[in-house]
């Protein structure tokens, strides 16, 4: 795994505050409100819609604010706020490349905090397409191996249609192709496997090595941007040390 994925299963796995889960609830709300605007309502007919609403309730939301958030999408809702998707690029301390996807209604405000939190970080906003062409896009499921052979777990995901499978300690990253994330959840459930998550990501080309104090550096800006309420997904090619990783865990 590259460190920022290491990054993502770690904040993840911290679990969320309190007082920032109606932050992340909006979040995912955005999320289910554009999948269904893009696909339609049904989850049954729509995997990212069908995605979203599974990290939702993973994430404990209530069934009323899903609801809500697809009658949003729909246009069931008549006061349901128009959202853009925009992309943000640029540098953090370095030359760590980062990604930031987000969701708004108010593209003014969200480039103004995402700029803010590059400058504060030490970093600095590019241009479109300054940072793009280093990341691919991929979708990931993450395996919980528990009291099972990590090895077996490996065969196990690439019988099942992976087109990559990475080991890291006791931690299991399936990697597929975009169009096929849902058809290996599928067959992953269907042979028993434990899933931790399931989402698409923006997976670097190559990765950057950083020492320790400029890995600090990132991991804040990391931190600062994903705690924004209009950013939804943070990628970076950054490669953290272990000892650094630790710590922040």
């Amino acid at each position: 795994m590259s460190g920022h994925s290491k990054w993502s299963s770690i904040k993840r796995d911290k679990g969320i505050a309190d007082n920032k889960r109606g932050q992340l609830f909006t979040k995912l709300g955005r999320e289910i409100s554009v999948a269904a605007r893009h696909g339609g309502g049904d989850p049954d007919a729509n995997s990212r819609l069908r995605l979203a609403i599974d990290r939702a309730r993973g994430a404990n939301m209530p069934k009323d604010n899903i609801e809500r958030a697809i009658k949003k999408g729909t246009g069931a809702d008549s006061d349901a706020a128009m959202l853009a998707e925009v992309i943000y690029e640029g540098y953090g301390p370095g030359g760590a490349a980062v990604l930031v996807e987000a969701l708004t209604d108010n593209r003014n405000r969200t480039a103004s905090d995402v700029r803010n939190a590059f400058t504060t970080a030490g970093g600095n906003l590019g241009d479109a397409g300054s940072v793009a062409w280093q990341f691919e896009n991929r979708g990931l499921i993450t395996l919980k191996p528990g009291d099972e052979d990590p090895e077996e777990l490996v065969l196990r995901a690439i019988d099942s249609g992976a087109e990559d499978v990475m080991v890291d300690g006791g931690a299991i990253e399936v990697y597929t192709k975009p169009d096929e994330l849902e058809s290996v959840r599928q067959a992953l459930a269907a042979a028993d496997i434990p899933i931790g998550s399931v989402e698409f990501m923006k997976v670097p080309k190559n990765t950057i090595a950083l020492d320790v104090h400029k890995s600090k550096q990132v991991l804040r800006l990391l931190d600062q941007l994903d705690e924004l309420e209009d950013v939804q997904r943070v990628s970076s090619n950054a490669d953290f040390p272990d000892e650094v990783l630790a710590a922040y865990a």
